[in-house]
């Protein structure tokens, strides 16, 4: 029996979740099933802890219900449409091994190509974040501080330590979990909690090790694309201002949260001559809000 048990995430990727709890069971690993208030007729597979929430608790609130549910002395988190293709058990044997230690693996295409850029990351700078909400990683992707966040020049093949492995897959220690309180449940419902939980575990004086002879297969960002345009919006800025807010100075925070307010103003505007309709619109219009209030107070509501 595998030393770690899987918690699987799902809001509406009934598509996909048979998949991925089929290639838990062929290494062996037990399944823990959270899922948030699906209402895409999900048919939950047989043989795993179910746990089932009337409402969208938000991803971070629903990975704490899964650990909570089993015993294992570690956690593989994987997302719904991640589908494991080789054993995790080196992932094992990294964190046993070591105390303040987690790993990861990497996630790939179809055709087998790491899906680089997103498997690994380092953790935002205030430069990585100020080019990400001025647009200017869209326009000049290959610029040098975007290649450096996400990890364009490092060999995904060689094992080593890295700042921030996806959410898709990873697998940390109870005891590491139980000490920072687990994931950060203010992020909500989704983005950030991840990169948070790696920042507080990194400081805590933990290590993240990359195992790239562990695969599983990624569709990416299932779940969210499902969500309105505007709610993505809503969602992202919010949990990016609150990230900013609990890990930057007074200054540093003003900085970015005014940097988002002038990308969410140019934003609105394309918005209006692209007729990208009024949820949009309104949506940039909240995510000033409360970027402005950011700058004024260097804090958001909440916090």
């Amino acid at each position: 029996m595998s030393p770690a048990t899987a918690v699987i995430v799902t809001y509406n990727s009934g598509a996909h979740l048979a998949a991925a709890v089929a290639s838990c069971r062929q290494f062996g690993i037990p399944v823990v099933i959270v899922d948030n208030a699906s209402t895409d007729g999900t048919v939950f597979p047989a043989d795993v802890t179910l746990l089932r929430n009337e409402a969208n608790r938000g991803f971070a609130a629903a990975v704490n219900q899964g650990v909570r549910a089993h015993t294992a002395p570690l956690t593989l988190l994987l997302n719904p449409d991640a589908r494991l293709l080789t054993g995790v058990g080196s992932l094992c044997e990294i964190c046993v091994a070591n105390r303040h230690t987690a790993a990861t693996g990497l996630l790939v295409e179809a055709d087998g190509r790491p899906q680089k850029g997103f498997s690994i990351r380092r953790l935002p700078t205030a430069a990585a974040l100020v080019c990400e909400v001025l647009g200017i990683n869209r326009l000049w992707p290959d610029n040098p501080v975007n290649r450096s966040y996400r990890c364009m020049d490092i060999d995904l093949h060689k094992q080593q330590l890295v700042e921030q492995p996806a959410g898709a897959l990873f697998l940390f220690r109870r005891d590491d979990w139980e000490e920072l309180s687990g994931f950060d449940e203010r992020y909500f419902p989704v983005w950030f909690e991840d990169v948070d939980f790696a920042r507080r575990f990194r400081a805590a004086g933990g290590v993240i090790v990359l195992e790239p002879t562990v695969l599983a297969l990624h569709a990416g960002g299932h779940s969210v694309q499902k969500l309105p345009d505007s709610c993505q919006i809503r969602f992202w800025y919010g949990s990016l201002l609150r990230y900013v807010v609990q890990h930057f100075g007074a200054v540093t925070r003003r900085l970015i949260a005014g940097c988002v307010l002038l990308g969410l103003v140019a934003r609105s505007i394309l918005g209006i001559f692209l007729l990208r309709g009024w949820p949009v619109f309104g949506a940039h219009l909240d995510s000033i809000r409360l970027s402005a209030r950011c700058v004024a107070l260097g804090k958001i509501r909440n916090h």
